[in-house]
């Protein structure tokens, strides 16, 4: 595997970006990882990495450079706080501006195969994947517990479900059943509204996990629950991009 810090030219700036990719020279789907409210920290670089392992081309961006470039908190009320300030700046546009920018950096560099890229975001990130099946250029999104799907992003505007009609790409949708911050009605709300527009769809609710499951697979490996939803997104990056 072979990781690196990259800039991403961008509106006349650059976007820090963080990538891990296969060690083979043969060119190699992407995933551009979108961060949890936390930053671009070492559990987003894990997920990278993660990627990478499994034989594709791991993009974490920091959608947040225009504000908080070095964000990096950590997963306390403090860091919350924090990280819900940084997120609040992101907007349709903004986001939208990242990721075409991240798209075409990928399909500018002869180790991605071209056009084949998804997305992956937890928490905030995962709401801005749930966006990303919106755009062109992506051809899968993965929501792992994406708090504003269901509800107004942090900087305003109508529930992403509510455009579900502009969902292009299919999309894996990832939830715990205990999660506090998004009840079940409100998932089951994002599935109606998906279904109701006949969108190609997963979602899978784990009824014994809270928020932010998937970062104990770094350490419980054993949990049946995070093994089934790995076991999951390879099988949705298989159809999605290979």
């Amino acid at each position: 595997m072979r990781t690196s810090n990259v800039t991403i030219p961008l509106e006349g700036s650059t976007m820090p970006s963080y990538l891990a990719r296969p060690d083979s020279v043969a060119a190699a789907p992407a995933v551009i990882v979108l961060q949890e409210i936390f930053g671009v920290n070492a559990e987003m670089r894990r997920i990278t990495d993660l990627i990478a392992s499994a034989g594709y081309v791991g993009l974490a961006i920091n959608y947040y450079h225009r504000s908080d470039p070095d964000l990096d908190v950590p997963y306390n009320d403090e860091g919350m706080a924090k990280g819900r300030a940084a997120a609040a700046k992101v907007t349709r546009q903004t986001i939208e501006a990242d990721l075409n920018a991240a798209i075409d950096w990928l399909n500018a560099q002869d180790f991605v195969r071209f056009n084949r890229i998804a997305t992956w975001g937890f928490c905030f990130g995962g709401s801005m994947a749930f966006f990303s099946s919106m755009l062109r250029g992506i051809s899968g999104g993965i929501v792992f517990y994406g708090g504003q799907v269901g509800k107004p992003m942090m900087s305003g505007g109508t529930p992403l479900i509510e455009e579900a009609d502009r969902v292009k790409a299919p999309l894996l949708m990832c939830y715990g059943g205990k999660d506090q911050g998004i009840p079940p009605e409100e998932v089951e709300r994002i599935e109606q509204g998906l279904r109701s527009k006949h969108k190609r769809f997963t979602l899978k609710v784990y009824p014994e996990k809270g928020h932010g499951f998937f970062r104990q697979s770094s350490k419980e490996l054993d949990d049946p629950d995070l093994k089934d939803a790995w076991s999951r997104v390879g099988e949705f990056l298989k159809q999605a991009l290979l």
